[in-house]
């Protein structure tokens, strides 16, 4: 009697439970009904190729409004699917779950008639590949996510470069319209097209406009320096001398740390086995041994350590006697750094100055606080007091204290090491500010005519209102350049907060892809929030159907420096949740390319966006006798 009496209670709590979760499934449905209304002035604008994929993305937004964590967890219990996977087709999984718990309830499923028909299950997934094809190019025959590979200088001029990176598997080649010119482009463009007709292999080409890049300006240099120093081994012994070439005149671009210009005699008259002595401009003695001597140039090699300055004097002696003098001739400035550290000020001052350091009396009392320019006058006109500001990637971080029209005083806050240097031309991060900027300027206008004719897809960096985006929109009529595809960079916390309207505004052309610029959106957001934040715009993204480019610092270390850190590569194989990944240029970047294919290839039969693809695993095979019991059976350790 007592069990049947709790097979009674299980089963009431069962249908409760169904009746619980039918209900709040079906708020679900009409909640993303209802938004389509709210929305409507955004969906009708839509391009006819995208209205599917906006409607989709505005009945997502409808169901991330609640928190259906709870819902998802009773759905589960009830062995039913828990919506976890509902991006791409979100109305037909509210549709097929509604129905599910109709029949559990044992009630008639109702007819759902619907004005549009809602994306379904196996076109979600089309739809982005789809959208993908048409922006990024073709697949890789043997890879799911394409690689975008940022151009160096040298690839205008160097074919075998660009041709190895696309036999290597380069999908897209990135010119970054921040450096170098048209002309450069032209020939990275033209390097590419010889690569594609010779290995049969196509290419998109993406350009990436510069946008209003808020920097720091030039720091005042100090005097020229030349240093030389040998080789010496732990225990500190010379193993290999120091090697030093005095020249008539050096070229502005071939200077080199070991190359002294001098003026005077000294190389008219110096042969080998002679010897240059000097004090260099700490006052210590220093001799050279004369190894090599041609026409323009004598080669030295010395075993201690120096520092030279412009005039200092120079002797060759041979045997006992003194045969010629010179002085150091003009040396290159050398750029400076500002050092900070936390409770210090830093000045950033409006127009052209050279930055300088902190100025101190004879008894340490500040005199004047280091000040450094900042490249856009628009910064000083929205900055307001309290605000955060970051240099140089974090590095440096600060608190805006003190505001005029001509400058605004920065209390540091974070170093780096408890002290960081900061140099011209690095990037400003101001998260709580809102800044009056266009992101599409005169430069980057100018620079369109090019991308229009050279170029698959432009990126538009700073992109933080819809305003920007029909500013590019208008731009591309003007040029009759609606071929091409547009890419939107997400690189601050405006953006990120605005990406759903973004995505509707950019959604009216055909063509469109998200690049997520994890390294500003870091500094901007935090960076213990950066992996919560690319979850969201890869979520977003997925729902609206848009492509998503997993840029910045994509293992930096191994392209940089030739070894990837641990963390790097598991960075990197979270690249297979996107459609494309990008690589900045470094010297080993072929290595990076290489490394990034085998990554990608081997984590694509695991995972495909979110779920989880479950092959075979060799190792849920155990071996007999493995666990350490006499005599297991292999049968019953099948995976």
């Amino acid at each position: 009697m007592a069990s049947e009496q709790e097979e009674m209670t299980d089963e009431q709590s069962r249908n409760a439970l169904v009746r619980r979760v039918g209900l709040a499934v079906e708020r679900l449905r009409e909640d993303a009904m209802a938004i389509e209304d709210e929305l409507d002035d955004r969906l009708r604008l839509v391009a006819p190729e995208c209205a599917a994929s906006a409607r989709n993305l505005a009945h997502y937004l409808a169901v991330r409004r609640v928190d259906i964590r709870i819902l998802q967890r009773e759905l589960g219990r009830l062995g039913l699917s828990s919506l976890g996977r509902m991006e791409a087709h979100v109305m037909a999984s509210l549709d097929n779950v509604a129905d599910v718990l109709c029949l559990l309830r044992k009630s008639a499923v109702p007819d759902r008639v619907q004005a549009v028909r809602p994306i379904r299950f196996h076109e979600g997934d089309q739809v982005l590949a789809r959208h993908a094809h048409a922006i990024l190019g073709p697949l890789h025959s043997d890879r799911k996510t394409r690689i975008m590979v940022t151009m160096p200088s040298e690839a205008a001029a160097d074919p075998s470069f660009v041709s190895n990176l696309l036999a290597q598997g380069m999908d897209i080649m990135r010119i970054n319209c921040a450096h170098d010119s048209a002309d450069v482009w032209g020939r990275m463009v033209d390097q590419l097209r010889q690569a594609e007709r010779k290995l049969g292999r196509s290419c998109k080409v993406c350009c990436d406009l510069a946008g209003p890049k808020l920097r720091t300006g030039a720091v005042e240099s100090s005097p020229g320096v030349v240093k030389w120093r040998p080789q010496r081994n732990a225990l500190g012994q010379t193993i290999a001398p120091a090697l030093v070439r005095f020249v008539n005149e050096v070229p502005d671009d071939a200077f080199a740390g070991t190359t002294v210009p001098v003026q005077g005699k000294l190389l008219a008259r110096v042969r080998g086995g002679d010897f240059i002595a000097l004090h260099d401009a700490r006052g210590r003695a220093r001799t050279l041994e004369v190894i090599a001597v041609s026409a323009d140039a004598c080669l030295c090699q010395g075993v201690r350590t120096a520092y030279v300055v412009e005039g200092t004097r120079l002797s060759v002696r041979r045997k006992a006697r003194t045969v010629a003098k010179a002085t150091v001739g003009p040396l290159p400035p050398t750029p400076q750094a500002l050092l900070l550290k936390p409770g210090e000020v830093l000045e950033v001052v409006r127009g052209e100055i050279l930055g300088r350091p902190a100025t101190y009396d004879d008894d340490g009392k500040l005199l004047e606080a280091a000040c450094i320019a900042c490249s856009l006058d628009e910064a000083f006109i929205s900055v307001r007091e309290g605000e955060r500001i970051f240099f140089d990637d974090g590095k440096i971080a600060g608190k805006i204290r003190r505001v005029t029209p001509e400058r605004f005083s920065v209390d540091v806050t974070y170093a780096a090491g408890g002290a960081a240097k900061l140099q011209g031309e690095k990037g400003i991060n101001l998260p709580d500010t809102d800044l009056k900027l266009l992101a599409l300027g005169a430069n980057d206008l100018a620079d369109l005519a090019f991308v229009v004719r050279h170029a698959d897809m432009v990126a538009m960096s700073f992109v933080q209102r819809p305003q920007d985006i029909e500013d590019l929109l208008l731009a591309l009529d003007r040029f009759d350049a609606n071929h091409l595809g547009m890419v939107l960079k997400i690189e601050t916390t405006k953006a990120f907060s605005r990406l759903p309207s973004l995505l509707f505004a950019a959604m009216r052309h055909p063509n469109v892809a998200v690049m997520v610029a994890r390294g500003d959106l870091g500094v901007e957001l935090g960076f213990e929030r950066l992996s919560e934040v690319q979850e969201e715009i890869l979520w977003l993204c997925e729902a609206a159907h848009v492509p998503v480019i997993w840029a910045t610092q994509v293992l930096e270390s191994l392209a940089k420096g030739g070894m990837p850190s641990r963390a790097e590569v598991t960075d990197a194989a979270m690249g297979t949740r996107a459609e494309c990944v990008m690589l900045n240029k470094g010297p080993y970047i072929m290595q990076t390319l290489r490394f990034l294919c085998d990554v990608l290839k081997r984590m694509e039969m695991h995972h495909e966006k979110k779920t989880a693809m479950l092959r075979r695993l060799s190792i849920s095979e155990i071996a007999p006798g493995e666990d350490g019991a006499r005599g297991a059976r292999p049968e019953t350790c099948r995976g």
